[in-house]
């Protein structure tokens, strides 16, 4: 008789083993389930549209290790608290750096905006006609213009430089202070009268004329006189390297090297090179630096570096002088000199004559 052979002891060790690793995998599988918590409900698809498969589980991101703080972001606020009544309500604040005030010009211009045509012929009478009544017609009222100085004297002026002595515009106040400025530009004039009659009553008056003799001389205690010209342009470095001592300069630049940042009154006698100085000084907004403004116009020719028809030429000299307007210049006086030729380019129109002495405020003097 046989002996039966017992159950070999390998096959209850592996029921157990394999019990064990499925339990061990229930319990991963319920704490990763945890983890991941309660999935939200499917939403059903619009009619119409396939259903979309679902997406895979993926484990969540793991966390900063512990002892590690959570990054905090900040955010640039504006010094002003917000108006009552939450964030919905009143307008957006600005941001810390938005810039104050109008927007600063990129640069200088290059040219000046020109002023409509006067009519749709485009012809000289039109222009002329609007020029002359423009400049003819003055725009502000002063009550006390002085015409020769002011101090009494018994010889005249020989031109009527005319200045506004009202008190809103502060001339008077900064001549009785003795901390008035004039320039006077010039060109081989030999009349300087009102200059003279300026520095007397308490101005410091700088005369620009490349007819001096010297670079710098001082004529009295608050006359100088310089050996230079105001050009609406600086001479090119190679030409200023040949020639040390180059008479020419821009206002501008005339005003940086003498450190000045503010004249009174600025009187201009250049025989037709005034428009090209006039156009420079608005370009380069020098006219903010500006009290008043004495000019004697040309209006024989064009003037130096205008060129185009006789209609075109008027109408950039117009365009110029509504810069001005716009600038918050004001026209006070204007005097026409009888003692030229009666001509407006080489031509006889309209009883013009060829100089005018005009006369402009700065409303906004200081």
């Amino acid at each position: 008789m046989a002996r039966e052979r017992p159950p070999a002891r390998g096959c209850g060790a592996l029921r157990r083993c394999l019990l064990g690793a499925a339990l061990l995998l229930g319990l991963r599988l319920c704490a990763e389930l945890r983890r991941a918590g309660p999935r939200p409900p499917a939403r059903s698809a619009p009619p119409g549209t396939a259903p979309r498969p679902p997406e895979p589980h993926l484990p969540p991101a793991p966390g900063p290790p512990r002892g590690a703080s959570r990054r905090r972001v900040t955010y640039v606020r504006s010094g002003r608290r917000a108006p009552p009544g939450g964030r919905g309500s009143g307008p957006p604040e600005p941001g810390c750096c938005a810039p104050r005030g109008p927007p600063r010009r990129k640069g200088p211009r290059w040219h000046i905006d020109l002023q409509p045509w006067a009519g749709p012929a485009q012809s000289l009478d039109e222009e002329a006609l609007r020029f002359l009544r423009y400049i003819s017609t003055t725009q502000i009222a002063c009550n006390h213009i002085s015409t020769d100085s002011l101090a009494t004297d018994s010889s005249p002026a020989k031109k009527p430089w005319s200045v506004c002595l009202d008190d809103r515009f502060g001339l008077a106040h900064q001549i009785r202070n003795k901390q008035c400025r004039l320039y006077s530009l010039g060109l081989g004039s030999d009349d300087t009268h009102f200059e003279v009659r300026m520095a007397d009553d308490g101005c410091e008056v700088h005369r620009f004329d490349p007819s001096v003799k010297s670079a710098h001389v001082l004529e009295s205690q608050r006359l100088w006189f310089h050996h230079l010209s105001v050009d609406w342009r600086d001479p090119h470095p190679a030409v200023a390297a040949q020639k040390l001592h180059s008479n020419a300069r821009k206002l501008g630049t005339i005003l940086n090297e003498f450190g000045h940042h503010k004249i009174d009154v600025l009187k201009a006698d250049l025989e037709s090179a005034e428009w090209k100085v006039l156009e420079n000084l608005i370009l380069e907004d020098v006219l903010g630096q500006i009290g008043q403004l004495i000019f004697e116009i040309h209006l024989h020719w064009p003037g130096f570096e205008v060129s185009g028809s006789d209609s075109s030429v008027v109408r950039f000299w117009y365009s110029l002088l509504k810069e001005l307007e716009l600038k918050d210049f004001r026209l006070f006086h204007s005097y026409k000199d009888l003692s030229k030729p009666q001509l407006f380019l080489k031509k006889d129109i309209f009883n013009a004559s060829s100089c005018y002495i005009l006369s402009w405020v700065n409303t906004r003097w200081k």
